[in-house]
């Protein structure tokens, strides 16, 4: 051994590849050409899924031709509808930004971008399962026919419309008939809700699996190693979803870890079979969607899937991404728009054009604005409406206790004394 004097430790904290200014290089994202990856046998066991884990599966290319074993068979009618629920999406979204700007809705959060995995992940879903989302999955809610947008936005402005009457933050949706489970607020909790929902429905015998969500940043948190050990273990009928959108609310993935790494590796290591999916490719979204619910179907366990996207806009309307990434970043993302890329394989396809497109595109803008004027006939933020005051304090109980009467009593008194005096 030496007796040279040991040289000092020093940790190693991961450094963006972009920042303000500055371009980003994307080289870090280890992409696999579209068609290449070869697809799984669907009761191939976890440790022969690395190749799975590490590339990335992808099925239109640059010219919007599909590509490869993943390529799914969906009908014109399928892909039609599946576009225009990223478009209506997308207006949704834009819509919803505006009203917050204008003070009639508090806060909102964006999946510009992200379209594609949400509306994709919706067509693959059988009546009766399950989704545990986060605040960036609205187009499970908008791909369907039977969520009212008004309802969706009378939540967000927490108006006499509001299922929720108030109770939750805006974009913290709840449809138990949908299949949406009440979204929360603190991190990570809906993957370990996911899998004990999932084992639930194993025990009763039951065909329906559950299908989670989360963000790159939230799987640091306990919850996400929780939820691989239950899942993993109890082979819990379950698809687990990690939505790598490359930041966190103002750090990037790396710092979650996702440096060396890919957050799909996570899953192949906890004995989980794992995909690692183009999130802008709206068929390889559906292709590995279906075979990860048909894998839970099949008592062959849970799939973990890492979905490789970009958060085009903030974090929520409280963000400004221009402090910490360049502003020009998404136009430059190697996987470029999930709406650009739909739109130009149907009509490489022949089943779509330019002129469909923009009249879809405004009849979509006036069903969102027919929506909002809907809703805001219930009152907005800005007029100052809110739910009653009994909303606080009813249903929290089947019987409320006295001790909650007595408050409701106490605030109804304070109202009183503040308008007479």
């Amino acid at each position: 051994m030496s007796n040279q004097p040991a040289a000092p430790l020093r940790l190693h904290v991961p450094e963006p590849t972009g920042r303000p200014g500055q371009p980003t290089d994307f080289s870090y994202l280890r992409l696999t050409p579209a068609g290449e990856m070869p697809m799984p046998a669907l009761d191939c066991p976890a440790a022969d899924m690395r190749q799975q884990a590490w590339g990335l599966i992808r099925v239109t290319d640059h010219e919007g031709n599909a590509n490869g074993p993943w390529a799914p068979d969906l009908s014109p009618e399928q892909l039609q509808r599946g576009l225009r629920s990223m478009m209506k999406t997308r207006v949704f979204d834009a819509r919803m930004q505006i009203a917050q700007r204008q003070k009639k809705v508090s806060f909102y959060m964006q999946c510009l971008g992200e379209e594609a995995i949400a509306c994709a992940h919706a067509l693959a879903l059988q009546p009766g399962d399950m989704c545990f989302p986060t605040y960036r999955q609205q187009g499970l809610l908008i791909s369907r026919d039977d969520v009212p947008l008004a309802t969706m936005m009378s939540q967000l402005m927490s108006n006499a419309n509001d299922p929720l009457q108030g109770r939750q933050l805006p974009v913290m949706y709840s449809f138990k008939y949908a299949g949406f489970f009440s979204i929360s607020g603190n991190l990570a909790t809906q993957f370990s809700q996911a899998v004990g929902w999932a084992m639930a429905s194993a025990i009763k015998g039951d065909t329906k699996v559950a299908s989670g969500w989360i963000g790159d940043g939230s799987t640091a948190e306990p919850d996400f190693h929780a939820a691989l050990t239950f899942a993993h273990v109890y082979r819990a009928p379950v698809v687990l979803n990690v939505v790598n959108n490359q930041y966190a609310i103002s750090t990037v993935q790396a710092i979650a870890g996702g440096e060396t790494t890919t957050f799909a590796a996570r899953g192949v290591g906890a004995g989980i079979a794992s995909l690692r999916v183009d999130g802008n490719d709206f068929l390889a979204a559906y292709a590995a969607s279906r075979w990860a619910l048909a894998r839970a179907r099949a008592n062959l366990g849970p799939t973990l899937i890492e979905w490789v996207t970009y958060r085009a806009g903030a974090h929520s309307t409280s963000d400004d991404p221009a402090r910490y990434r360049p502003a020009d970043d998404w136009q430059r993302f190697p996987l470029g728009d999930p709406i650009e890329r739909l739109k130009r394989h149907l009509i490489v396809r022949g089943i779509w054009s330019d002129a469909q497109h923009e009249a879809a595109q405004e009849e979509l803008q006036q069903e969102v604005l027919a929506a909002q004027k809907q809703a805001e006939s219930h009152g907005t933020l800005l007029d100052g409406h809110m739910p009653p005051l009994e909303t606080m304090f009813e249903q929290v109980y089947e019987h409320m206790p006295p001790h909650l009467a007595d408050q409701m009593a106490q605030v109804r008194a304070e109202q009183e004394a503040q308008r007479h005096g």
